[in-house]
């Protein structure tokens, strides 16, 4: 947590909200405030009476005894102060381009795999090549596309990067709808659980029956990452 962040932020109004990738950020005239969630983290407008829990870090005091709560139960979030122009300044300035804006599409994906011999699942958790996608939505979107998560991106034809990027697109919209993914300590703003758990088709269901083909899913480490996938539908 930044030092003196009370002196830094009292009597600052808020000029924007704003998210780039998993970052959020707060600007104001003469600095933001960025604002990573982690595995865990949420932000709650709460009374201002409504006493701290075991997981609430940071509380920022707002109009009409409101506070903005930071909880973190996991620890894997971030709070950083940065100046007042944070998405030119890293490290959202070296972020990849954003999965649900426009202009994201097979062309995109395929010109930053060109030469890679990195794993595909691998660069799709690289923020500098796309941004804000998480380890669940790797695995489903890389299922959906029929991509095998080690296959070279590098490898990739035109075609298949324009079946991956839409899978991506779909699988991120789809959360979006459903709230999330809770597996263990996720919440929303508004304390409910995230639902597109039960519509995930690989990720957590290893030694289970795909469900597009029947084989049991596998879980394989990518990068240190536990990488659920099915070896018949994805190639």
């Amino acid at each position: 947590m930044p030092e003196r962040l009370d002196r830094i932020l009292a009597g600052n109004r808020v000029e924007e909200v704003g998210r780039r990738g998993k970052f959020l950020f707060l600007r104001w005239r003469r600095g933001s405030l960025l604002i990573h969630l982690g595995m865990s983290g949420s932000l709650r407008v709460v009374p201002d009476r409504a006493p701290p829990e075991r997981h609430d870090h940071l509380d920022l005091l707002l109009p009409r005894r409101l506070r903005l709560r930071f909880r973190d139960p996991r620890r894997f979030g971030l709070v950083r102060l940065a100046g007042p122009k944070p998405l030119a300044e890293p490290p959202l300035a070296d972020l990849g381009p954003e999965p649900l804006a426009e202009g994201f599409d097979g062309v995109v994906l395929r010109r930053a795999f060109r030469g890679r011999r990195a794993p595909v699942k691998v660069l799709l958790l690289d923020g500098r090549v796309v941004a804000g996608i998480g380890n669940i939505y790797a695995c489903e979107a890389l299922h959906r596309a029929g991509v095998r998560p080690d296959r070279p991106a590098g490898s990739l034809a035109e075609r298949r990067c324009v079946r991956l990027a839409g899978a991506i697109r779909e699988v991120l919209a789809r959360a979006i709808e459903a709230g999330g993914t809770t597996l263990r300590d996720f919440r929303t703003a508004g304390g409910e659980a995230g639902w597109f758990r039960r519509e995930l088709s690989v990720y957590g269901r290893e030694g289970e029956p795909c469900p597009s083909c029947g084989r049991r899913v596998r879980n394989d480490r990518l990068a240190g990452r536990s990488t659920f996938w099915c070896s018949r539908c994805q190639t």
